[in-house]
């Protein structure tokens, strides 16, 4: 937050919150939301569609991700708030930008939490295929919700725990798939073999326009990495810790992807996945573990419950960051006794029962249409973190703001590369017959964005204003006082 003359305050939102994260469970907290429904679900039906090209597909779309974050790391260490990308539209895009960026990245997450729950309940069918789906979401959310009353520190404790589960599991069925690959086995009888990467069709055995498509399942698997940004407010070093968590997030989470399929592709050939079935139970199904099937299974559920945890998280601090900077309900601004903004999670959760409706009326549907909606709102995000990202490097240059120590590659040129391949990425998701009713809403979704701006720009003029930049302070090159950047070594 800044004052009138551009200086960084010493109190403000960000200080009611109680900074208890570290660097470890800032990074888990980012990898429990993207590794989720994406990898573990999503990529079911992605790889029906793309075959072996799939894990050429997410190799690409990481490229694209890793300049995202290396772009939000260096408006974070600018200026590290808990409104991130939201505030960062505010001061660099106008205040437009920054009221839309926050209300959609809130959408955002609760569409997200919808697949993530819808997924959940899809797994607790493995062992229970009489409960009915729509009722297992609900019973999730509302486990989740009480989840999530707690302090920050102990949320942090658990969503790192949740996700060390994930993360080693996903190792494990590496390393399992690396062994079945180096001895030659077979999977129900078929020989595992790094033939099956071009054989049974070819690499792109549907063609290269089909793989591409695939582009919005693999774009929605990484949403979430820039919960390192909705973290800042809560982080207890924000100038060590997020760095730290930046550079290492984006090859981890893409080691993750790229490694697990390109293991199972080679394992188990392609064509024995379906859709809506994850690809990882059906590949431990067929090598024969014992309960090999069903202890992925249980990984996978903790996996969809943990990321919509983080879901949950990020609504409540972007509702928020709206509430106190005049641009959303006062009621939303209030923390509890713990610090926890719970009038936001309940407001989130509220509207998260809509999946609960969408598993009800068509459970087979449901998760392509959210996850293509999540994915639209996602470009939006990251495309706001690339153009503030953008504008800011123009005004550092300008000497209008202070230059961040932590620096992305490519500077400006770039965010305007990967501002080309998110806008490819809308264009896919229009070629997408299933997918392409996901942006039928958006023109409605700004267009009500817009009169509610209108309306509370009348009620409150001073919260639109546009923000001053943080100037460099004499002597140091930083924003808002003398601060020493980190030895780059322990990064």
């Amino acid at each position: 937050m800044t004052d009138v003359k551009g200086a960084v305050r010493e109190t403000g939102p960000d200080e009611d919150y109680e900074r208890g994260l570290g660097s470890r469970q800032i990074q888990m907290i980012a990898i429990g939301g993207a590794i989720g429904t994406g990898l573990f679900l999503g990529a079911g039906r992605a790889i029906h569609q793309a075959g072996p090209s799939l894990v050429l597909m997410y190799a690409v779309a990481g490229v694209a991700v890793f300049a995202i974050m290396r772009a939000l790391g260096e408006l974070l260490t600018y200026r590290p708030v808990s409104g991130s990308f939201a505030d960062y539209a505010r001061e660099f895009l106008g205040p437009f930008a920054g009221y839309a960026t926050g209300w959609t990245y809130w959408l955002m997450w609760v569409v997200t939490g919808m697949a993530e729950v819808t997924a959940a309940a899809t797994y607790l069918a493995y062992w229970w295929p009489q409960v009915p789906q729509w009722s297992a979401a609900a019973g999730f959310l509302v486990l989740l919700f009480a989840a999530n009353l707690i302090s920050v520190k102990l949320f942090g404790e658990v969503e790192f725990w949740l996700s060390m589960i994930k993360v080693t599991a996903i190792l494990g069925m590496i390393v399992i798939g690396v062994g079945v690959l180096t001895l030659g086995l077979s999977a129900a009888g078929d020989t595992a073999s790094v033939g099956h990467l071009w054989q049974d069709g070819g690499f792109f055995p549907h063609g290269v326009g089909r793989s591409l498509l695939t582009l919005q399942i693999v774009m929605f698997a990484y949403v979430a990495v820039e919960l390192v940004g909705v973290t800042a407010g809560e982080a207890r070093n924000p100038r060590e810790t997020l760095p730290r968590a930046i550079n290492t997030l984006p090859w981890r989470i893409v080691l993750f992807y790229v490694g697990a399929l390109a293991v199972i592709l080679c394992v188990v050939s392609w064509t024995e996945f379906r859709p809506g079935v994850s690809p990882f139970v059906a590949a431990f199904a067929k090598i024969g573990i014992p309960f090999g099937a069903a202890i992925v299974n249980f990984v996978v559920l903790s996996a969809a419950l943990s990321s919509c945890n983080s879901g949950m998280y990020s609504t409540g601090r972007m509702l928020r960051d709206l509430a106190v900077n005049g641009q959303g309900p006062r009621i939303f601004g209030r923390l509890t006794a713990r610090r926890t903004p719970a009038a936001g999670i309940l407001a989130s959760v509220a509207m998260m029962g809509i999946g609960v409706w969408l598993n009800y009326v068509d459970p087979a549907g449901a998760f392509t249409y959210i996850t293509a909606f999540a994915t639209v709102a996602g470009v939006w995000t990251w495309g706001v973190i690339l153009s503030s990202h953008i504008r800011y490097r123009a005004a550092v240059r300008a000497g209008r703001a202070a230059p961040a120590w932590f620096t992305a590659p490519g500077g400006a040129a770039a965010s305007w590369a990967a501002l080309g391949f998110l806008a490819a990425v809308v264009v896919l998701i229009g070629a997408d017959s299933q997918a392409r009713i996901s942006l039928y809403g958006v023109p409605l979704w700004f267009a009500a964005l817009a009169v509610g701006y209108r309306a509370l720009k009348r009620r409150n003029p001073a919260a639109f204003a546009r923000r001053a930049h943080v100037p460099p302070v004499p002597g140091t090159g930083l924003p808002g006082g003398p601060q020493t950047a980190p030895d780059a070594a322990a990064l």
